[in-house]
């Protein structure tokens, strides 16, 4: 289930600083998990056809002695 959206409003860069360390700060690590989970499904549908080609490669070669 999906947590409702709130609007906030502030008077300062700082004062929206700190209540942003404050939510994250009273957030329980599987809702930190959860939102980073989120932030990444986001980016990725973001990216559409071009996240696909983006796949981990490795070349594995003989180290040679000499």
């Amino acid at each position: 289930m999906e947590t409702p959206k709130t609007l906030r409003v502030f008077s300062s860069f700082r004062e929206a600083e700190k209540a942003d360390h404050e939510f994250y700060a009273a957030a329980s690590p599987q809702e930190r998990l959860d939102i980073l989970l989120e932030l990444i499904a986001r980016h990725r549908e973001s990216m559409g056809e071009a996240a696909k080609g983006f796949e981990r490669v490795y070349r594995v070669t003989e180290l040679v002695r000499g």
